[in-house]
């Protein structure tokens, strides 16, 4: 019956890690993975992809505007525009450059940053980004929601079920991308079009009116003269309120995630990807060129048109502006139509939102063996993913405006980041202007993110609960993946080689031998102790040495080489982020190059064996000799093929 019971399981299974073999560590994810250039598209088209979130806060990034600024939208407005061409697009064109592989920015801080500091900063800044994608997915899918709520042709009951309608919606999304999420960019491609189009009837109609309706822009002339008599303190109250209109920053980061799907010239390589470089600026440049003129003149008509009352909670126009005029001006009709685009361009654009964490979650943690096994598979990361939407959803009631403060945290921490990333990037390559106008775009960022947490610190709350969970499921999986081999390749260079075979002639003994001052007594001292603990007969013998490179990493290749030191000691020597997992991986292949299985002999450790495993799990050392005899255990189960360890 057991047997049964498994076999009648095991399909499920291989069916939810059926590409976790395929999916390496440093696997981009679904979208941003080409096999070679026939997968690779031209830059406009790839710009759709990433525009069904950029181009989709359009949804209710000016009913927000309205919300939070009031009459003077418009002008805050400008000054977002004005931070999105001369701040965000120039520190995501050097992003380009620097991250040519979709790294993004993240990247660029963690080459900065060595050794624990930099993971950890790293699992921050993941923090940050898992907030951003996932308030993507739960904010887009809530404001399509409002739309399939509001449209006049459906039942009025149909609002009272918002919560439900949007986990129907996750779920739906979450399905896609079991099933397998292919052809995203000629999907994107349409869904984009059609929605910048409608959107541009929505506010040619609008500015008609405004041009010829009397009294519209006097109305509003007036408020704002009334509000603010002052025409400085007016410039000045929009330039505190704008970082509340923060939302309509996002898309850089997944712009720059994409790059790998970006078609560049005949000649690129991967170490030179000079036409990708371009291709990837002309499409941020576009994207953030369109939608700063959709953004300035959605803006202006939605406020001179929508009565202020509206845009509050409850009313017609929450979360839905521009299809509040599409219905008012242009009939139930055409509204329908463009309600229908709005919801299918915010649905996919959490289905941009679910590829990008699922592009950086293995990007780094099961680099840093931080992520269970199966987070390298795509559908138990989108089911985990799927059920945390699900528990944010619930949380805020499926409510667009509560869930704007932790997404606009989310977006600004990483623009932030990575302006101060391409900052450091000037200064090393010794570009004093340029430095100079990074370093004040990431002031001014720095002060638009402070400004966001004072305003609305709930965003700040979501994401150090993203970042607490990010660590604490890391640190749980690093400790438990801690006896793994950890170790992709081993190569043996020909000296070392040589060492082996001759060696193996008898029997095959290694003597692990930590790193010194190098000079002839200690291999003879150390040889003499050893023979004497052992009772080791005269033989040959190899001296294995590792050299601790960076602790915090979690896997790499071995490279074995073959020394002859003073004129008589024969040293294998390696660099690894681990001695006892890269001794294992070192016994396994030497095993399996001459047939022989090797004897290693170690020293027992001095000190307290707690203090030496936990110097094991930070530094890559301490108690040597029984976390190699458990990494072997579990890397070879058989024992009759398992490499001795000896103690003395």
């Amino acid at each position: 019956m057991a047997t049964a019971t498994q076999d009648s399981r095991r399909p499920v299974r291989d069916w939810l890690l059926d590409d976790a073999a395929q999916r390496g560590a440093e696997h981009p994810g679904p979208h941003t993975a080409p096999a070679h250039d026939a997968h690779r598209r031209p830059w406009w088209k790839v710009m759709c992809l990433t525009g069904v979130d950029y181009f989709s806060t359009l949804g209710y990034q000016p009913g927000i505007a309205a919300l939070a600024a009031g009459v003077i939208s418009p002008l805050a407005t400008l000054v977002l525009v004005a931070l999105t061409l001369l701040g965000a697009l120039p520190v995501y064109r050097r992003v380009a450059r620097e991250s040519p592989r979709g790294e993004g920015s993240i990247a660029m801080l963690e080459r900065l940053l060595p050794f624990w500091r930099g993971k950890l900063f790293v699992l921050v800044l993941l923090g940050f980004a898992a907030t951003d994608f996932l308030i993507t997915m739960t904010l887009s899918a809530a404001d399509a929601t409002a739309h399939i709520a509001e449209n006049p042709a459906l039942p009025e009951s149909t609002g009272d079920h918002r919560v439900l309608i949007t986990l129907f919606l996750l779920a739906l999304l979450g399905a896609v991308f079991l099933r397998g999420f292919s052809e995203a960019i000629g999907v994107a491609v349409w869904l984009v079009a059609v929605y910048l189009v409608l959107n541009l009837v929505v506010v040619g109609v609008g500015l008609w009116h405004v041009a010829t309706t009397d009294g519209v822009i006097g109305d509003w002339t007036t408020a704002l003269t009334t509000q603010h008599s002052n025409p400085l303190m007016a410039v000045g109250v929009a330039l505190i309120v704008f970082p509340r209109l923060a939302l309509g920053l996002s898309g850089f980061e997944t712009g720059v995630a994409v790059m790998p799907l970006v078609q560049g010239d005949p000649d690129d390589t991967e170490a030179r990807p000079t036409g990708r470089i371009r291709g990837t600026k002309k499409m941020l440049t576009t994207a953030a060129l369109i939608m700063s003129g959709y953004l300035v003149t959605t803006s202006f008509i939605t406020t001179l048109l929508i009565p202020q009352e509206e845009f509050q909670p409850g009313g017609e126009a929450n979360g839905r502006a521009l299809a509040y005029l599409a219905h008012e001006y242009l009939g139930s009709a055409f509204g329908t139509v463009y309600d229908v685009s709005t919801i299918c361009i915010l649905w996919f654009a959490g289905a941009s939102a679910m590829a990008g964490m699922l592009n950086l979650i293995p990007r780094y943690l099961p680099r840093y063996g931080m992520a269970p096994r199966w987070a390298r598979a795509t559908r138990p990361m989108v089911l985990v993913l799927t059920a945390i939407a699900f528990v944010v959803t619930w949380l805020f009631d499926a409510d667009v405006d509560a869930q704007g403060g932790a997404y606009a945290t989310g977006v600004l921490v990483l623009i932030t980041s990575a302006s101060v990333a391409v900052t450091l990037a000037a200064r090393r390559a010794g570009e004093r202007n340029k430095t100079i106008g990074f370093a004040v775009i990431a002031a001014i960022f720095a002060y638009t993110t402070v400004a966001n947490v004072i305003e609305r610190p709930d965003g700040l709350k979501i994401g150090g609960l993203f970042i607490a969970g990010i660590i604490a499921v890391s640190v749980a999986s690093r400790l438990s993946r801690s006896f793994e081999l950890r170790v992709t390749d081993v190569e043996f260079d020909e000296k070392a080689q040589l060492f082996l075979r001759d060696c193996s002639r008898r029997k095959l003994r290694l003597i692990a031998n930590e790193p010194g001052l190098g000079d002839e007594d200690e291999y003879r001292s150390k040889l003499v102790a050893t023979t004497k603990e052992h009772d080791l007969p005269d033989g040959d013998v190899v001296f294995v040495e590792v050299e601790v490179t960076d602790p915090s990493d979690f896997e790499g290749a071995l490279s074995v080489h073959g020394h002859v030191v003073h004129g008589q000691y024969r040293v294998l020597r390696v660099q690894s982020s681990s001695v006892p997992n890269a001794l294992a991986a070192l016994l396994l292949e030497a095993r399996d190059l001459t047939g022989v299985k090797p004897h290693i002999y170690f020293e027992w450790t001095e000190g307290n064996p707690f203090a030496n495993f936990a110097r094991f799990l930070l530094l890559g050392a301490g108690e040597v000799a029984p976390v190699t005899r458990e990494v072997l255990r579990e890397a070879e189960p058989d024992r009759t093929r398992r490499p001795h360890v000896h103690v003395g």
